[in-house]
């Protein structure tokens, strides 16, 4: 296979563990005889220093003509002036914007060798499978804003169309799942989250009835994530809501640094991002965790590229890693090792799993 992938370093750590992903993403290539074009651009803070602009008109022309964007992170102290009137983030929200990604995926599945790293106990992460559906170019983030010397608002608005479409990738994914979704909203108090329970529960009725939906108020959702997540298969709720919870539900994990995203719904392959921010406290010092990134270029190979065994793969080098205690200090603590050691296992992992597709 031919294809271009665009890979946006970013802020902070960024630069670090997408090159970690770059260097998977060619051991790929190289193994299973495609032509990857990986090329490189700025977006977030260090597009505003280089270009006064945290999405430049040249980036998001190399996006747009990609087949798929792999991402960093974005963000950092130096940018953070909450009065800025350019801030590093409206890159990234431009870029989905800009993309037409409207759905973002995000699998929380506990790795057996990280049960001691989860805060929770051991018996509350058996057989937690989740895979959350957030919708992500509507609601507050880009609604109206204003602000005056008494106040300020956002507003939040969503029309049938926007739910419906996204709840067609959320009912997508639970046929090849458990067959449930687990709507989440604040329909007791908020008109946009009735609309959602509505149009979810009418869209389903009609296109997909076989499917299990349940209805939960985001904030006993916040609880019960935590206290019994195993009971849950596919959670599909609004961007606002979905970005929390989604941060919530990486203790499950043991790390943040672990967990992967794809941004999907566009004409083209879609963006793929680690869901971890920039930790610039970490940044340069070689303790960044790559394989919440490596674990996007799976779902890049996957959703974006339609190669479902290289992603297989990939996957299953992480695990093989984690299984063998190879992993960074936020995952093992004193026993962790750095950014290129980790990556370094995942590519002599590819490289085994090559040489025996070889020898067969």
């Amino acid at each position: 296979m031919d294809a271009v992938i665009a890979i946006l370093p970013g802020d902070g750590i960024g630069p670090e563990v997408a090159a970690a992903g770059r260097q998977v993403l060619e051991a790929v290539a190289e193994q299973y005889g495609h032509c990857f074009t990986l090329t490189q651009h700025a977006i977030g803070g260090a597009a505003i220093d280089a270009f006064g602009d945290p999405l430049p008109a040249g980036t998001e022309a190399a996006c747009i003509a990609a087949d798929a964007v792999l991402l960093g992170a974005v963000g950092g102290p130096k940018w953070s002036d909450p009065n800025a009137k350019v801030r590093p983030e409206q890159g990234l929200l431009r870029l989905r914007a800009a993309l037409g990604v409207y759905a973002n995926l995000r699998p929380v599945k506990p790795h057996p060798q990280m049960v001691d790293a989860a805060p929770l106990k051991a018996e509350r992460l058996a057989g937690v499978d989740l895979m959350f559906v957030r919708e992500l170019t509507g609601g507050s983030y880009f609604g109206r804003k204003g602000r005056d010397a008494e106040g300020a608002f956002d507003e939040c608005r969503y029309s049938e169309a926007e739910v419906e479409r996204v709840t067609e990738v959320a009912a997508k994914i639970a046929r090849q799942r458990q067959g449930r979704i687990t709507q989440v909203d604040k329909a007791n108090v908020l008109e946009t989250s009735r609309l959602w329970r509505s149009t979810v529960s009418k869209h389903l009725a009609a296109k997909h009835p076989d499917i299990n939906l349940q209805h939960q108020l985001v904030d006993s959702m916040a609880m019960h994530l935590l206290t019994q997540p195993a009971s849950f298969d596919v959670i599909l709720t609004e961007n606002l809501f979905g970005d929390i919870l989604t941060d919530e539900a990486a203790v499950l994990a043991g790390s943040i640094g672990l967990l992967p995203s794809a941004s999907v719904g566009g004409e083209r392959g879609g963006l793929y991002e680690p869901i971890h921010g920039s930790a610039p406290d970490i940044a340069g010092t070689g303790m960044a965790n790559p394989y919440g990134t490596i674990a996007s270029v799976a779902m890049l190979l996957r959703h974006g590229l339609d190669l479902s065994a290289e992603a297989d793969t990939v996957e299953w080098a992480i695990d093989q890693c984690l299984s063998a205690g190879v992993g960074t200090c936020d995952v093992f603590g004193g026993k962790g090792v750095s950014t290129q050691q980790a990556t370094a296992a995942v590519l002599a992992v590819l490289a085994g799993a090559a040489r025996q597709r070889v020898a067969a």
